[in-house]
């Protein structure tokens, strides 16, 4: 993307903020709706708007709205950037934050139940056994290296 395509989706990213921050009139559009990127075509006709939405049960129907908010969104946007010609608005939900959460909730579960089994484990060892990293003991015992 070009550095001029940047500028133009980062000021439109944030001229989208400032309309959902000041609240749109639409029942549908509620909870906390986040936009969490803006892509411009190169030919400058559209801007794919990625949303984020909380709670997840409102994702659809907040999209709905913003799909029939477009325009009036649009010529907003367009009161406070500069460009010749607004791009149409298009929005699409963005579940990246949701999958990456959904990551970081089962590493942190595996690391937890790996500390809880080693923890279980370094209480197993006779007395004057001590556990090295490899999970072995001390006196050669255990995991070959």
């Amino acid at each position: 993307m070009s550095h001029k395509l940047e500028q133009l989706a980062s000021s439109i990213q944030r001229g989208i903020q400032d309309v959902l921050a000041r609240g749109l009139h639409d029942p549908r559009i509620s909870g906390l709706v986040t936009v969490t990127r803006v892509r411009v075509l190169q030919d400058y006709t559209r801007a794919i708007v990625g949303i984020s939405v909380l709670p997840e049960e409102r994702q659809h129907l907040v999209l709905k709205g913003l799909q029939a908010a477009a325009a009036h969104i649009r010529r907003e946007v367009g009161e406070t950037v500069r460009t010749r010609e607004m791009p149409r608005l298009d929005f699409e939900l963005d579940l990246t934050l949701k999958k990456e959460a959904q990551v970081l909730r089962a590493l942190s579960k595996v690391e937890e139940e790996r500390r809880a089994q080693d923890a279980g484990h370094s209480g197993d060892l006779p007395s004057g056994e001590a556990s090295d990293e490899a999970g072995g003991t001390a006196s050669g015992e255990g995991i070959a290296q």
